[in-house]
């Protein structure tokens, strides 16, 4: 049997936001969805969930139909996306890299 994860609102409404772009670009490119799914290298039923907006679908062949269709997934400026990639990595690099959940202190002696 096949089990269904639940997502959030935000989640399914993003996807669906994505694969809306994906599709409005296809079509503007005239490229049939069987050109799209091949240029991404999968099938057409898999570029036909991104289109619809299926969170089952990967998350790098959803990025890939976007990048190959030069739907922008961030800023379309490169300067900004490398700026913002640093400094993503300049805060990671002061968070710990393992998280732990605390461990209670017994203080009855």
């Amino acid at each position: 049997m096949k089990r269904t994860r639940p997502y959030s609102p935000l989640a399914l409404e993003a996807a669906r936001l994505l694969g809306g772009q994906v599709a409005a670009a296809r079509r503007e490119h005239r490229w049939t969805l069987t050109e799209l799914a091949e240029r991404v290298g999968v099938t057409k039923t898999t570029m036909s969930k991104v289109e619809r907006g299926d969170v089952t679908v990967g998350l790098g062949v959803a990025f890939e139909a976007a990048a190959i269709l030069g739907v922008p997934l961030f800023s379309d400026d490169a300067n900004r996306r490398r700026a913002e990639a640093a400094r993503i990595d300049d805060h990671l690099t002061m968070l710990p890299t393992a998280v732990r959940k605390p461990t209670p202190v017994s203080d009855d002696f």
